[in-house]
């Protein structure tokens, strides 16, 4: 974007584009994380109060299946952003996609909720990574500004995130479920009409293809829509076959064998790049150290992820939720964590600042390792709750508002320097095939969480505080390994530019 296309009015010194973005991903995330609230408590209720009366081991896997997708679609949904339709065009047809899925998912029916989350993971592939690439565009200059129009954009994402489970919440579990997830619907459709009506301050962001296509280019572009095609045609007969029953999924055992394929993948990428990428020593070193992160994020956010889950069960049958005379959703609760990064963020940025200033500022290794322990001792404190439930009791819910604290602090440790890392440690030829492979550990993460959480089974609660134990061994002693690594770490990142 030149200068001259810059757009001249501004949003509180920002340019005025940011304001439309901001409020698109303020109601895609009020949706996203206003279903999600929802969607284990939906799955697993009883038939005749609504629900589709799935174990909890199907239910989970759904879940960490339907979450592990959304992230894996961003890749084909920035490709075809960057090469064919441009980032403008991507957000709005991923926000019409989002939307028709909500509303299918309002239709009481099973066929029409597992298309409805095939929509939603379609629709966000097109939005998510297109709408944060377009914030960076707003800013050709770059520097201190971008950062600063970056961080609101990053409140807006949490303001959706905390109001979604309230609204959604409410109607889905005092109404019914299919008033919940049209609630979310709702709010996509008022996010698209705000981003139309408002695109004009977009200027030339996102307005064109990333790739430019000259004549020379042409065929690449129809054989690049012919893939594309083709992509949509194979996702369409697979959805059709598998609503009509012709074929027959388990869902415990896709979530399975997607986790085998996912490391796979990440295993023959990093295989390729060790033998073909043609890395110099220093370029070796960095991605040996992007292998270690990749494997310490996934198990992070396969902890982190049982907020959707287990821990969203547990809010639901062994939380006292009678809060002065009032009965409060239990998806209530999955709006403490944006919550509380709306409070903290701003002070764990001031501190690693001001640590920084002192050349106290914790290294790469040393701040995911902290991610990790808090992590762990967040669980710790589930198994005292877990305790409680095994002995007759319901937990006050001060267990879970400490609990999801606490992982929240581990997430403001290590989520903010993750995609940083790696654009700084990639060798620059692999920087953005390598900020793929970060997500996919996201992804991975997802499904381990979703695979974690049918193991909570509800008629064997005394096997509750061992599993959560488990979870708290788990990560804090990959905490604890990452600490002792952390000299060998940074001589393999050596100094940075």
């Amino acid at each position: 974007m030149t200068e001259e296309s810059t757009p001249a009015k501004t949003w509180f010194g920002h340019p005025a584009g940011l304001s439309t973005l901001f409020f698109t991903e303020l109601w895609e995330r009020f949706s996203y994380y206003g279903m999600r609230a929802l969607l284990v408590l939906f799955m697993v209720d009883a038939v005749e109060n609504g629900g589709l009366g799935l174990d909890d081991a199907t239910a989970t896997s759904i879940y960490g299946l339907y979450a592990a997708f959304v992230y894996l679609v961003a890749l084909p949904g920035g490709w075809i952003a960057d090469r064919l339709i441009g980032a403008q065009r991507a957000v709005w047809i991923g926000g019409l996609i989002i939307a028709a899925g909500h509303f299918t998912l309002a239709i009481p029916s099973t066929p029409t909720f597992f298309l409805g989350l095939v929509l939603v993971v379609i629709g966000t592939g097109f939005l998510k990574p297109n709408i944060s690439a377009m914030v960076g565009q707003l800013y050709p200059e770059g520097g201190a500004r971008r950062d600063a129009g970056f961080t609101i954009f990053y409140m807006g994402i949490n303001m959706g995130a905390f109001l979604g489970p309230l609204l959604c919440s409410t109607l889905g579990q005092k109404v019914n479920w299919h008033a919940g997830f049209g609630v979310a619907g709702v709010g996509m459709i008022l996010g698209v009409i705000q981003y139309k009506l408002s695109a004009n301050r977009l200027g030339d962001a996102g307005l064109h293809p990333a790739k430019p296509v000259g004549a020379s280019e042409d065929g690449k572009r129809d054989r690049a829509w012919y893939l594309v095609i083709a992509g949509f045609a194979a996702v369409f007969v697979f959805v059709v076959l598998g609503l009509t029953g012709v074929i027959q999924f388990n869902a415990l055992a896709l979530a399975q064998n997607t986790t085998f394929v996912i490391v796979g993948l990440a295993f023959a990428f990093f295989v390729y790049v060790f033998v073909f990428g043609n890395l110099t020593s220093v370029e070796r070193n960095r991605t040996l150290v992007i292998v270690v992160l990749f494997v310490s994020s996934a198990l992070f956010w396969s902890g982190f992820e049982q907020a959707g889950s287990s821990l969203n069960l547990f809010a639901d049958r062994h939380t006292d939720l009678d809060v002065f005379g009032f009965e409060i959703p239990s998806g209530w609760f999955q709006s403490l964590n944006p919550f509380y990064i709306i409070v903290l963020a701003p002070v764990f940025a001031t501190c690693w600042v001001r640590l920084a200033r002192r050349n106290l500022d914790p290294s790469m290794p040393v701040k995911f390792a902290l991610g990790l322990l808090i992590l762990g001792l967040g669980f710790l404190v589930m198994v005292g709750a877990a305790k409680l439930v095994v002995a007759g009791n319901q937990a006050a819910p001060y267990w879970l508002i400490l609990t999801y604290l606490l992982h929240t602090m581990g997430e403001l440790c290590l989520s903010p320097v993750g995609l940083s890392s790696v654009t700084k440690l990639a060798p620059k030829r692999f920087v953005g095939q390598m900020m793929g492979i970060w997500f996919l550990a996201t992804s991975l993460g997802n499904l381990m969480a979703g695979l974690m959480a049918g193991r909570f089974n509800p008629e064997a609660l005394d096997e509750m505080p061992g599993l959560f134990m488990q979870i708290v061994l788990t990560t804090i002693g990959g905490s604890v390994i990452l600490l002792i690594l952390t000299k060998p770490i940074k001589k393999l990142i050596g100094k940075l530019d």
